[in-house]
């Protein structure tokens, strides 16, 4: 009877040391914590959308945002700043020193603000990458979309438009001739900050919450070797494999390695830019283009001409336009920095495909490789082989030309149709000719008078 009571008891402490343990675990506020450190451009916009997605399936309480940001581009600030208003979970962030512009927009779209000491939100004009004030249609749209935001939480629209146009006056606050930068006391007066704060502690402290686990977002390792791959250098390597390979697949039809290591770096090149929104569906298009107009230049018309020089053009100039966040050629918004960067990128590795095609060309099909793939035995005339495909001579036979000869066609002698060319002269279709010379798998013939 004792053991029995003893176990009884022994069996409700533990159970209410479980209830306990669950109880306090279930108190445990998980709070997802990402980073805005650097420009707004379509990488940021990506990482921000897989965060918030790492943060949903993590079943996340709150979402910060730890932000020191400049600014950056228009239309990836809007695609974060939709991103968050549609978001499910209250999204705080954490002004450390600046949010300005692009980062300006992204702060008033979350749920809370707050800023460090020293710090500042505002000034959100939109330049082009040489600092000067973008056209009006610009500055329209980011007006409109600053207080539609401010609109949706609660802050005032006007002095949300006035961060953006100078021509604003919004009383006691900002004067014409002035966008409205708010120091982090400004801010918390006018309704654009909550508190003054020095880090995520006091933020959740401030919200009431005393428990809650930090789970700080990393990129995967795919998504780490994406951005590998956006990396100028890399890039270049890969320009020039996608360069070189399409040369010698053409210079060695058949072999098939080369065009396949040039599609490899293809798909290397262009995947990482089209997940981060850079590579838009008409570059790869003006790349697929340019490509078939070489292989046109190439093997249907003769020579190389304007089919050829065009197709280059566009082959290149796509390579350099996948990695610049430009709106149909439009680059107003896009820093001088990066342009060259790209341009400087594709030239350099279009440099070293014509190094490796005329200098590394000649050790390549030299090479051990190389030689187990394509056909090495020459099929000489002293080892009895020819190339003449006729048992008779056809010297002084007379037809008639079955094309124009201009000077090389078709003749037909004695219903039978052959290659011919003429000694540089015209000859019309069914004139009468003879042959005077036998050349390989070719006749040489003249018209007869």
């Amino acid at each position: 009877m004792k053991s029995i009571i003893l176990s009884i008891l022994f069996g409700a402490v533990s159970f209410g040391m479980v209830s306990t343990a669950i109880a306090e675990q279930s108190d445990t506020v998980k709070v997802f914590k990402m980073y805005l450190q650097s420009e707004i451009d379509a990488r940021s916009s990506r990482y921000v959308d897989l965060a918030l997605t790492k943060a949903e399936n993590n079943n996340s309480d709150y979402v910060v945002i730890e932000m020191d940001t400049y600014g950056g581009a228009l239309d990836a600030a809007d695609d974060i700043r939709t991103r968050i208003l549609e978001f499910d979970i209250p999204v705080y962030v954490y002004i450390n020193k600046d949010a300005a512009s692009a980062g300006a927009l992204i702060s008033i779209a979350c749920d809370s603000i707050y800023m460090s000491s020293a710090s500042s939100i505002g000034a959100a004009t939109v330049v082009t990458q040489d600092g000067a004030a973008a056209p009006d249609k610009y500055q329209s749209y980011m007006r409109s979309i600053m207080r539609s935001t401010a609109e949706a939480k609660g802050r005032d629209p006007q002095i949300a438009e006035a961060m953006v146009d100078e021509t604003i006056e919004v009383d006691s606050i900002s004067s014409i001739g002035k966008v409205i930068t708010f120091s982090t006391s400004e801010a918390i007066k006018h309704g654009f900050c909550e508190a003054e704060v020095s880090g995520l502690d006091e933020i959740m402290s401030r919200s009431g919450i005393e428990k809650f686990e930090i789970i700080e977002y990393e990129l995967s390792a795919s998504d780490k070797i994406i951005d590998l791959f956006i990396n100028p250098y890399v890039s270049g390597i890969l320009i020039l494999v996608i360069l070189g390979g399409i040369y010698f697949e053409l210079q060695t039809p058949g072999v098939g390695f080369p065009i396949l290591a040039s599609i490899v770096a293809l798909v290397f090149y262009l995947t990482p830019y089209y997940l981060n929104g850079l590579a838009q569906n008409w570059e790869i298009a003006l790349f697929v283009l340019g490509l078939a107009l070489i292989a046109l230049e190439v093997f249907v018309i003769p020579g190389f001409g304007v089919a050829g020089l065009i197709g280059i053009c566009m082959t290149v100039g796509s390579l350099i336009l996948v990695m610049l966040e430009n709106d149909w050629f439009d680059f107003t918004f896009v820093a001088e920095g990066d342009l060259i960067t790209a341009v400087f990128t594709t030239f350099l590795a279009l440099i070293g495909s014509f190094i490796i095609m005329f200098i590394g060309g000649v050790r390549i099909t030299e090479s051990r490789m190389f030689k187990r793939v394509a056909l090495q035995t020459t099929l000489d005339s002293a080892n009895g082989y020819t190339s003449n495909f006729k048992k008779e001579s056809f010297l002084g036979k007379k037809g008639t030309a079955y094309t124009i000869l201009r000077p090389s066609g078709k003749v037909m002698i004695e219903d039978e149709l052959y290659d011919a060319f003429t000694r540089g002269g015209y000859i019309e279709q069914g004139t009468e000719v003879e042959v005077i010379a036998e050349e390989a798998n070719s006749l040489k013939v003249k018209a007869v008078s």
